[in-house]
C-alpha cells in the first residue's frame, strides 16, 4: 500500500514562501528556515490540496498563508542568529 498522496499541506505554503522571501542564499539556508517554519506550524494532513481548498472559507486562507508568512519570517530570524552564534559573529 501506497502513500504518496498523503501531505502536510502547509509544505507548498511553506516553500513557495521561503521562495518568496529569500533569493540568493545558499540551499542549506532555505532548507533549514523551511523545516523551523513547518515544525512551528500545526501539521494539516491532505490527501489532494483541493480537499482542504474546498472546505475553507476566504477568510481561513487569508488566516493560513499570514501565519506561513509569520512562521518563514521568524525562522529566517532564528536560522540567522542561529548561524551567527555558531560563527561566533
Amino acid at each position: 500500500m501506497e502513500f504518496e498522496n498523503v501531505h502536510n499541506y502547509f509544505e507548498h505554503l511553506v516553500f513557495n514562501q521561503v521562495r518568496k522571501q529569500l533569493q540568493d542564499v545558499s540551499q542549506d539556508f532555505c532548507e533549514d528556515v523551511a523545516c523551523v517554519a513547518l515544525n512551528s506550524l500545526p501539521p494539516r494532513y491532505v490527501r489532494q490540496s483541493v480537499d482542504l481548498l474546498f472546505y475553507m472559507s476566504i477568510e481561513e486562507s487569508k488566516e493560513m498563508e499570514g501565519r506561513v508568512e509569520a512562521a518563514v519570517t521568524q525562522a529566517i530570524e532564528y536560522v540567522s542568529t542561529r548561524m551567527r552564534d555558531r560563527e561566533g559573529i
